[in-house]
């Protein structure tokens, strides 16, 4: 039985955006163990510099990318940066994002652009951004972060769960228009996963009610998303494009 090489990624470049905590540092760090030039992402450098330094502390490569990726011109700069910086381009992983979660009577106008222009607007300007930057005839992967929203919703995430359903979409439509360039397009979908961002969203309660209703009995981790992204965006998913990965533990399509 093969097993994935240590160094599949070896001598490829990665942008991972929101890579300054939970899912992103892990796929970073995951990333550069696989031996890809990642280059981390995120609002605040405080956070970028921490991950590269445990990047390179762990013999990885990496390099900070201090951007904004809430507008065209923001995550244009960071994959420009990450271009030229490692010399190529070979993987985006569009993971940040900006979350409130509001009943239908309290949406606000700025909690909806905010999460539009983080969550939404940023993984179209970054495809764009991507695909320019990828060489023609190599190619390139790019992992779209969605949510488990996206196919089941819960009370209070109108504006999130829409943004997650329009990721899926946008995901399949690049796949079918840049395929021709060898680049593949795929989606992650992660269940409720502990991370600093959803602290305030989690209690032990809560938590208990998830794992309840999970087959595999427990929540997942940022490490069993980070690998479901890694393996996306590696050679071996090399055939596989225009796809939706739920990664739950069978949550989302059973009724326990």
């Amino acid at each position: 039985m093969s097993t994935v090489p240590a160094q599949d990624f070896a001598g490829r470049v990665a942008l991972i955006t929101g890579a300054g905590n939970g899912i992103g540092r892990e796929t970073a760090r995951q990333l550069a163990a696989r031996g890809a030039v990642v280059a981390v992402n995120d609002l605040k450098p405080e956070f970028v510099e921490a991950v590269v330094a445990e990047i390179r502390a762990a013999g990885g490569q990496a390099f900070g990318v201090v951007q904004n990726i809430a507008s065209r011109e923001g995550i244009q700069a960071a994959v420009a940066q990450a271009r030229e910086q490692g010399g190529r381009f070979d993987v985006l992983v569009n993971n940040a994002a900006w979350v409130r979660y509001q009943a239908v009577p309290d949406i606000q106008p700025d909690t909806l652009e905010r999460m539009l222009d983080v969550g939404f607007k940023a993984v179209i300007w970054g495809t764009q951004a991507a695909a320019a930057a990828m060489d023609p005839e190599r190619g390139g992967a790019i992992v779209n972060v969605a949510s488990t929203a996206a196919l089941r919703s819960t009370l209070n995430s109108v504006v999130y769960s829409g943004i997650k359903a329009g990721i899926l979409g946008l995901t399949r439509a690049a796949a079918a228009e840049l395929g021709v360039r060898h680049i593949r397009v795929n989606a992650v979908c992660p269940s409720a996963v502990p991370t600093e961002g959803t602290q305030r969203n989690r209690n032990a309660e809560r938590d208990a009610l998830r794992i309840a209703r999970t087959p595999l009995g427990r929540l997942g981790t940022v490490e069993d998303i980070a690998r479901g992204i890694c393996f996306l965006a590696s050679d071996q998913a090399g055939f596989i494009s225009a796809q939706t990965l739920a990664v739950d533990g069978g949550v989302t399509f059973t009724n326990l």
